[in-house]
């Protein structure tokens, strides 16, 4: 039997924050947008229909806790959070994983899509830190 592991990709564009009972969750490094990737840890998995009815309301309550953290993320980064962005795209990696990104008018990409706006800017190691512990206490852990 296979085990979960993140995407290769994840693991250079994010950092992990810790398990939640269906996620993993990962810090996007991309200081300029709050940010939280949630990726279900069970094996294979690509869309949101292969996870069963349990563990797709699961899903849906560790986004809404997700989106909370976000919003004291972006409170510590000084960043208003004035929407919520949850998306699971998968074009480019497919493990099922959801976005969470707190959005305001006049970020770097807005009104439009972050991905494939610009180049991220990564979180300095001082900044890193804070925002992995900020990440965790918005989601009680």
């Amino acid at each position: 039997m296979s085990r979960f592991a993140p995407d290769p990709a994840f693991l250079t564009s994010s950092h992990p924050v810790d398990d939640l009972p269906l996620c993993h969750v990962r810090l996007q490094d991309d200081a300029r947008f709050p940010w939280l990737v949630l990726i279900p840890r069970y094996p294979g998995l690509r869309e949101i229909e292969d996870l069963g009815p349990e563990d797709r309301a699961r899903l849906m309550e560790e986004a809404i806790l997700a989106g909370q953290a976000v919003r004291a993320l972006g409170r510590d980064l000084g960043l208003t959070v004035d929407k919520l962005n949850i998306a699971a795209l998968g074009n480019i990696t497919a493990q099922l994983h959801l976005h969470v990104v707190g959005r305001r008018p006049g970020d770097p990409a807005w009104p439009g899509p972050v991905w494939g706006h610009s180049a991220a800017a990564p979180y300095g190691e001082d900044a890193l830190g804070t925002a992995l512990s900020i990440a965790r206490a918005g989601l009680g852990l």
